[in-house]
């Protein structure tokens, strides 16, 4: 078949990968000017900088599958022991998340005594059927109280889905949360469970962290490598999808040079809901995911910045801190870039990654990049002791970041499946439809080229 893949971030590009790999045809359109999406890295005298995702969690045997297949084995690096701490910020304090053995949880000073007792009793709430949605902060806070809530998974939301815990849905932002509670009742049973059965087919219970040693942008560049030449079409705003003479599809899309189009057996969406909102879809040009267009998508800013090692107080030994929005600060978290990986910072300095912004905040992630970047470490200061100027600073923001599964997500769902229906041959998916991390784009984009063929 010939298909035309729409969107061509890491859900598109690994679509028309396989599709490719299966012997059809594809042509995949981008609007921009370049591929990967959110995805990239830079390299600049000695530093390595994600703009993006930093890393991502090697969670499926299809991906680590995909990852063999694109000649990416030898590059793939998994994260260095010095960042298995997590650390929160809370009443002025960085404070390392239990690690997991007993003694940690009894002793840390993170949560109160009532909270670990309620903790500890949650394994044995039994099966709840919910009548209707839930927050996740309502949710959670079900099952572990108002303490947890407020000062390890507000941090978490913040740092995974830069949203609201009190307006994301736990149906949808964390289907296999709400499925568990459903299933099992306690979350903490079903974890173990889960862990067991990992266990018994030989699997990590705890899925490996990975980047690759020329950055994470080593996963879209294989995957272009691997798409033959002439494919992929760049600065290619597809405007419409309507019904073709001789084949299924006619897309249209408009070039600096012009209006173009194209026809096709099948089509493949993977763009963000804003996009997916004004496309024309039908013989009669209607707009049937119009209603997409009310999907949140926050403002982030993301700034490297690279220092001395003298001039930073903190060991480092961790993925990052996260802080609790009660504590005020610019910053929704930092990670320490070169704790996760070698080669991210020159030898004898450290790399730190602050994350602005989000749905609690929007306005820091728009202020002026020098204002941001005082701000930022000021916090710094008093979050790991950072000292002086950083000797390298690089700023990114994403005007519009990452779609949030907010309440009343499920219309936004029925609405893709309902226009699918109405559309043989059209295919949706991408972190509009699928999951937000980088694996969920992958096996997203992997399903829909599974459901082409």
């Amino acid at each position: 078949m010939k298909v035309a893949i729409l969107g061509g971030g890491v859900t598109g590009l690994a679509a028309a990968w396989r599709l490719s790999k299966d012997g059809h045809t594809v042509r995949l359109l981008e609007a921009g000017r370049r591929l990967g999406g959110s995805v990239r890295t830079e390299c600049i005298d000695g530093w390595m900088i994600e703009a993006g995702p930093n890393s991502f969690q090697e969670a499926s045997p299809e991906i680590r599958s995909l990852i063999g297949e694109l000649g990416l084995g030898a590059e793939r690096v998994a994260s260095l022991p010095a960042s298995k701490n997590r650390y929160i910020a809370v009443k002025g304090k960085v404070i390392a998340l239990p690690s997991g053995s007993p003694g940690g949880f009894i002793s840390t000073p993170l949560l109160s005594l009532r909270t670990k007792l309620r903790i500890l009793l949650e394994i044995t709430q039994r099966p709840r059927n919910r009548a209707q949605e839930a927050s996740v902060g309502e949710f959670l806070r079900d099952h572990f109280g108002a303490e947890l809530v407020e000062r390890v998974v507000q941090p978490f939301i913040s740092g995974i889905y830069a949203g609201d815990p009190e307006r994301l849905s736990a149906q949808y932002a964390f289907p296999k949360l709400w499925e568990a509670e459903g299933r099992t009742g306690s979350l903490i049973r079903a974890g173990i469970a889960g862990a067991r059965a990992r266990r018994a087919l030989g699997q990590p219970v705890a899925p490996a962290i990975v980047s690759f040693r020329r950055g994470l942008q080593a996963l879209p560049d294989a995957l272009v490598a691997a798409l033959p030449l002439g494919s992929v079409l760049l600065n290619a705003d597809v405007r419409s999808i309507g019904p073709g003479t001789g084949a299924r599809w006619r897309v249209g899309w408009a070039e600096p040079e012009g209006e173009r189009s194209g026809e096709f057996d099948s089509v493949v969406a993977a763009l963000p809901a804003w996009s997916l909102a004004r496309l024309e879809i039908g013989p009669r040009g209607e707009r049937p995911l119009s209603g997409l267009d009310q999907i949140e998508y926050p403002p982030v800013a993301s700034v490297f910045l690279g220092y001395r090692r003298e001039q930073v107080r903190h060991p480092l030994d961790g993925f990052g801190a996260l802080v609790a929005a009660t504590e005020r600060r610019s910053v929704l978290g930092v990670l320490f870039s070169s704790s996760l990986f070698d080669g991210r910072a020159p030898a004898g300095h450290v790399a730190l990654t602050a994350i602005a912004g989000g749905a609690l905040n929007p306005d820091i992630a728009r202020l002026p990049p020098d204002e941001l970047t005082g701000r930022i470490c000021e916090d710094l200061g008093a979050l790991v002791g950072a000292s002086g100027k950083p000797v390298f600073v690089r700023h990114s923001v994403w005007p519009r970041a990452i779609p949030q599964y907010n309440l009343g997500y499920g219309r936004h769902l029925e609405a893709m499946a309902q226009c699918e229906r109405a559309n043989p041959g059209l295919h949706i998916g991408g972190s509009v439809r699928d999951g937000i991390s980088v694996p969920d784009c992958l096996l997203s984009g992997i399903s829909l080229a599974k459901r082409v063929s």
